[in-house]
């Protein structure tokens, strides 16, 4: 069985949006999601790219395992909405791995993120290719899983920035 993990933005701008979202469903559907089951997929379900990922590779018949970084990790979603889908997503998991950090903190997202690098085949990463901006963000997680060897493929739309 096939493993993809995910690392991205939690805020893609709305000129990238549907860019990302056509490209994730073209590499899910390259990597042999619609095959009947034989792909699982890896994701934090952070707000963003990791629930835009989870919901299209459930939708084309992958399984979900979900990294939960803390205990506390419902409290960082700051939109009802998004704490909302992660919930839905959440009970559409196959699996779940709850990381021992008892808090969401950077520290936290990075555990979370490096599990995902280790455990996957391939990684998505959508990225616009600049630093990350704390402690285990899309950045710290593509240079992890490539140190490690694993293939890395960078969805974004090109010229378009994050503010």
């Amino acid at each position: 069985m096939m493993r993809i993990g995910v690392t991205g933005h939690r805020d893609i701008p709305l000129v990238a949006y549907a860019h990302v979202r056509a490209e994730l469903e073209a590499a899910l559907k390259a990597a042999g999601c619609d095959e009947g089951g034989g792909l699982e997929v890896y994701s934090s379900l952070a707000a963003g790219a990791d629930q835009l990922f989870a919901d299209i590779a459930l939708d084309c018949g992958a399984r979900l395992t979900v990294v939960i970084p803390s205990g506390d990790y419902e409290d960082a979603f700051e939109e009802p909405a998004e704490l909302a889908r992660y919930r839905l997503l959440r009970e559409r998991a196959s699996r779940e791995v709850l990381m021992s950090f008892a808090h969401s903190t950077d520290e936290a997202y990075f555990a979370a993120g490096t599990y995902i690098a280790d455990h996957c085949d391939a990684l998505f990463a959508v990225w616009d290719g600049e630093p990350a901006r704390g402690l285990g963000g899309t950045g710290d997680i593509v240079a992890y899983a490539r140190e490690r060897g694993r293939p890395v493929t960078v969805i974004w739309r090109e010229g378009v920035r994050r503010t």
